[in-house]
């Protein structure tokens, strides 16, 4: 089914979701362009999770569409919407810790390109997997650790080859849960640098309840409450929203200052 007007990679029609009796999301629309940054914050317990779930084919809706580049994918499993374009970091479930960073990058690159788990037999002739998984990695800053078991990485570094592995397979449509969760302030901004590097020109949804993150990673915020969309627009606008401050007590939307602006 089509009919996402041109230029907007994800799309949601009045999304919704119910647990039993208990609604969960409450008939969302969103239109993401292509390319845009999308932070999504709200309350705890206002279904920002339930919502990546949705998007990202864990949860089926209990109504509306989720429309990945005009073609609704909701019905679809997660690994048949990654290969439509769109990869959450989520789906990764963990690196493997007994891996080093190479091999790691290189076997996210490789189940992209479909080769499961036979491609351990010839692995030194895939000239372009391991091209890419180098690549990669001086993409996310690891290239100094190439040879480095995951398991001995700091925090910070298994976060960032998480988030190589969940761009490995050149998805357009990146969705990250709470990226910066567990990091110290130094790491939290170094490493929101690395996630607008590694995302120029994809489009990109994050979770994250850190605000100052939010506000220096997004083009545009969208707020949930209740399963509701209760704003969507720039971080300026987002800020001095008298609704969006009502929700948060005033304090942790009014507070955040930007981060990276």
């Amino acid at each position: 089914m089509s009919g996402t007007s041109p230029g907007i990679a994800l799309e949601l029609k009045d999304l919704r979701k119910s647990f039993g009796k208990t609604e969960i999301i409450r008939g969302i629309n969103l239109a993401i362009p292509s390319g845009e940054r999308v932070g999504i914050i709200g309350p705890n317990g206002a279904g920002k999770s339930t919502l990546f779930n949705l998007i990202s084919g864990r949860f089926e809706p209990s109504g509306g569409e989720v429309l990945l580049n005009g073609q609704r994918i909701n019905g679809k499993r997660p690994f048949e919407i990654n290969r439509l374009g769109l990869s959450r970091s989520f789906q990764i479930t963990n690196i493997f810790p007994k891996l080093s960073v190479f091999e790691n990058l290189r076997c996210g690159v490789l189940w992209s390109l479909g080769y499961r788990y036979t491609f351990f037999k010839f692995l030194d002739d895939l000239t372009d997997a391991n091209a890419r998984a180098n690549e990669l990695m001086q993409m996310v800053n690891l290239d100094k650790k190439r040879d480095v078991l995951a398991t001995n990485l700091t925090y910070a570094e298994q976060r960032a080859l998480e988030i190589g592995i969940t761009i490995a397979g050149g998805a357009n449509v990146i969705l990250l849960d709470e990226p910066t969760a567990g990091m110290s302030k130094s790491e939290t901004s170094r490493f929101i640098q690395l996630i607008k590097d590694v995302t120029v020109g994809k489009t990109l949804l994050t979770v994250e309840h850190d605000m100052g993150v939010v506000f220096g990673l997004a083009d545009k915020i969208a707020v949930v409450v209740y399963g509701e969309l209760l704003a969507y627009d720039t971080p300026d606008a987002v800020r001095g929203n008298p609704r969006v401050q009502e929700a948060y007590l005033g304090s942790s939307v009014a507070d955040a200052q930007g981060g990276g602006h």
